[in-house]
């Protein structure tokens, strides 16, 4: 495990061994010099990371600093694996795109060949000025680990959750989300999900006799799917569970994947940025929420580490005219067999709405090998959205759009990613072993996770209706014959019914409802004769039109 730590340290910047480049001829540029032509690039590029106290592995600010590795630099950037981007040209653009121009690329591969010469120490730039200021801004709200967690000599990959209340009194609207990991040594990756009130009294339902607040009981680690199982603290595939590789063409989505996570606030891993959304885009976080960390440690055995780790938020000051979501596509029932070089898993997911799509996270652990998005419309035409070539764990990137694109509803996001359990991937735990999804390091995962946008939900201002109203609408209703549902009329209240699970629905209008602690919004619909022919309940991505079963009776109680 130790030598897998020092390769997750250094495997995404500039230690691996080298590869070879060929040098191109540069004769035809003029002398090149690190104080007037290769700092500036550096300044712009690489000085970021590249400096004491932060990720890189090595400080680039100094000529004495770069001389040294300059002909690894040379390789690095010739070959694109500097600065690290690992998007394949696509024919679309993202605002965050760390390329460096042919221009720049060929001046520092001259330079080297040139013998890498300091030059006038009078033109070199004003470096760079960094801070220890949040990257969004100053927050409005910073929310800290109580405490430092010590992760003794023995752990070595740890799944952690920690609940911190926001203790907010009225919903809020989130214009900026940045995480700050205390120990980055250790956080090998972090999750802010929100946790609602509502979702509080389920965990209360599911876990009776837990009643100390020591332990952090959610929906995370105590609603696991059928197929899954605790390992510690790491959640598993279990040993019999069905192998569906091809998730695209599998019978059950629902149970390969696709799974939505619109609660979750932001996601830290090494090389993704601070989640900044435009003016009038924003994530809502409901009044009486608290933020559950789910913190991802890897270290190597025998040292001890702390960590306590911050999130800070700016909220949105104007009016939100648009709701971010998170669609995580995911296949959970892949298997990768040993020594198997190339393992292709798909996964898929219909917009059952209009959306406009703004990034994309590709996410796989150590054998993940390459991720390519797609977006198939309903003609049939297909589109690639990312093709990721050559995916690096240690290094994963939020791939940004530079303009949002919108799908139509019907529209299908395809993600296919390949996987290399083989002797020849110098990060693979053990290639004998066959390979099931996993939270640690050594399992692997396949999610391709898609933020979008959608207009914002109605403000849930609840009107007074007159409750005669609602005996139109108590009745039986399906999407299909193994979807139905009943709305039914108890007092002065209409409830939906599904399940055994019985939700209230509140009026926002006459025709119009929101569900009680959700942001799920139902619209009755009508034909000419204003009889009640359906309804049409919109959630975050999703839009599901239901139709009155013409056999059913209106149902009071």
């Amino acid at each position: 495990m130790f030598k897998l730590f020092i390769v997750v340290l250094i495997s995404g910047l500039w230690l691996l061994a080298p590869q070879q480049g060929s040098k191109n001829t540069t004769s035809a540029i003029e002398s090149v010099t690190f104080s007037k032509d290769i700092a500036p690039i550096l300044n712009r590029n690489c000085v970021a990371c590249h400096r004491p106290g932060n990720i890189a592995p090595m400080s680039l600010r100094t000529f004495e600093e770069v001389r040294p590795w300059s002909e690894l630099i040379r390789e690095k950037v010739v070959s694109r694996q500097m600065p690290p981007w690992h998007a394949a040209p696509a024919g679309i653009e993202f605002s965050n795109e760390r390329r460096l121009s042919e221009e720049e690329i060929k001046k520092i591969a001259a330079w080297v060949d040139q013998g890498a010469s300091e030059g006038d120490p009078k033109d070199l730039p004003q470096p760079p000025s960094f801070s220890d200021a949040w990257q969004i801004g100053e927050p409005d709200a910073v929310f800290t680990m109580d405490e430092d967690y010590t992760l003794d000599k023995d752990l070595v990959d740890h799944y952690l959750y920690f609940r911190l209340p926001t203790n907010f009194k009225e919903d809020k609207w989130i214009q900026a989300v940045e995480f700050r990991p205390g120990n980055r040594k250790v956080v090998h990756h972090a999750v802010a999900y929100i946790e609602t009130p509502e979702h509080v009294a389920q965990e209360r339902r599911l876990n009776p006799t837990s009643a100390s607040d020591a332990k952090v009981w959610s929906l995370l680690d105590t609603q696991l799917p059928s197929v899954e199982l605790m390992d510690g603290t790491t959640r598993r595939m279990k040993p019999d569970a069905p192998v569906v590789n091809d998730g695209c063409n599998a019978r059950d989505a629902e149970e390969v994947g696709g799974r939505n996570n619109n609660d979750v606030l932001s996601v830290y891993a090494p090389g993704r940025e601070a989640d900044v959304w435009p003016t009038g885009t924003a994530k809502k976080i409901p009044a009486g929420s608290n933020i559950v960390l789910q913190m991802h440690y890897a270290k190597r055995r025998g040292t001890v580490e702390k960590d306590r780790t911050s999130i800070a938020i700016i909220f949105a000051k104007a009016p939100v005219q648009k709701m971010v979501g998170t669609r995580s596509i995911i296949n959970q029932l892949f298997a990768i067999p040993a020594g198997a070089d190339n393992q292709e898993v798909t996964a898929c997911w219909t917009y059952q709405r209009d959306v406009e799509l703004i990034s994309f996270m590709p996410h796989m652990h150590v054998r993940g090998k390459s991720m390519k998005y797609e977006v198939v419309y309903p003609d049939g035409k297909r589109q690639t959205l990312l093709d990721v070539p050559a995916y690096d764990f240690h290094w994963q990137t939020l791939y940004s759009l530079k303009k949002p694109l919108t799908v139509p509803s019907g529209a299908m996001i395809k993600v296919t990613a390949h996987f290399d359990n083989s002797e020849r991937n110098m990060h693979n735990p053990d290639p004998t072993k066959v390979v099931r999804q996993g939270s640690a390091t050594f399992d692997e995962m396949m999610i391709g996770f898609v933020n979008y946008v959608v207009p914002k939900p109605p403000d849930r201002v609840i009107v007074k209706v007159d409750p005669k109203v609602f005996d139109a609408y108590t009745g039986q209703y399906e999407f299909d014959q193994t979807a139905v549902v009943t709305i039914l009329k108890a007092g002065d209240k209409l409830f939906i019914e599904a399940g055994g699970k019985r939700v209230e629905l509140l009026p926002i209008s006459e025709t119009t409802f929101v569900s009680d602690g959700r942001d799920s919004q139902i619209t009755f619909s009508k034909n000419e004769k204003s009889e009640v022919t359906g309804f049409v309940t919109t959630q975050n991505d999703t839009l599901v039109r239901f139709k009155r079963r013409l056999t059913s009776k209106n149902q009071t109680q």
